[in-house]
């Protein structure tokens, strides 16, 4: 495949190349992590603006791969609206484009199948409160049973539903999904969520565990504010960044 891509910086918005940017760099370090899962899971971002246009990655490239330009542009139906060499997904937008629909808030959408994941995704009590870093999950946690693969139409109320206003989502015996206003949000939620499901495997693999007191629960919010200096994952994100550029800076061309 000719991966000469030619550069839409002049061509788009100078609000969408910096969400084009960010995205890039969400794909890479995700892949950084060990989260992706060949080319088969997706990461969109809202474009600025009230078109509901949306960027996902152009189907068939690794995720250490995707550029600010080769990302794809399209519309609530998965349609190309910047032509491009890459073919898209439909259905691999169906998770996304239905939470898009219904969260003005969803900024980006990340969704991954790591192993950590669809193992606890398929555990009976999902995410227990054994770890500090679960009880920032649990704060905004819902859960969605396994339908099939996400092809159908017919499952998207569902799945709207069981969402509600939570940020993060437990997608049964399939992986986990975060919601955020920003690419950054959307990827610290991950990194949480990761690392917490990371820690239940390691746990339960280790004997009988100790459980978080239920009133450390409350009011996890305020306390991720305090934890981030207010800054919320914007605390993170410039790191990571620069992180990126230190080792391979082409996503931001």
């Amino acid at each position: 495949m000719n991966m000469n891509i030619a550069s839409v910086k002049e061509v788009v918005s100078a609000e969408e190349w910096a969400l084009r940017v960010d995205l890039a760099a969400a794909y890479r370090l995700v892949a950084l992590y060990g989260w992706s899962d060949l080319v088969f899971t997706h990461i969109s971002a809202r474009v600025p603006g009230p078109e509901h246009h949306f960027l996902i990655n152009p189907y068939g490239l690794m995720f250490d791969e995707i550029t600010a330009s080769s990302l794809v542009k399209v519309d609530q139906s998965c349609n190309k609206l910047i032509d491009s060499p890459f073919p898209v997904n439909p259905a691999g937008f169906t998770i996304h484009s239905c939470i898009h629909q219904v969260r003005e808030d969803a900024g980006c959408v990340l969704h991954t199948h790591s192993r950590a994941g669809v193992a606890v995704s398929a555990q009976k009590n999902g995410v227990l409160p054994i770890s500090q870093q679960s009880t920032f999950v649990l704060s905004s946690l819902a859960y969605h049973s396994y339908e099939g693969v996400a092809l159908r139409d017919e499952e998207r109320p569902r799945l709207q539903a069981d969402l509600g206003d939570k940020n993060f989502l437990m997608l049964r015996n399939h992986g986990l999904l975060t919601i955020g206003r920003t690419v950054a949000d959307a990827f610290l939620s991950m990194y949480t969520f990761e690392n917490t499901c990371r820690i239940q495997i390691d746990a339960l693999s280790g004997g009988e565990v100790i459980t978080v007191d239920p009133r450390i629960l409350e009011g996890m919010a305020n306390v991720l504010k305090t934890v981030t200096a207010g800054q919320g994952a914007q605390i993170a994100w410039p790191a990571l960044l620069r992180k990126l550029d230190r080792t391979d800076p082409s996503y931001k061309t």
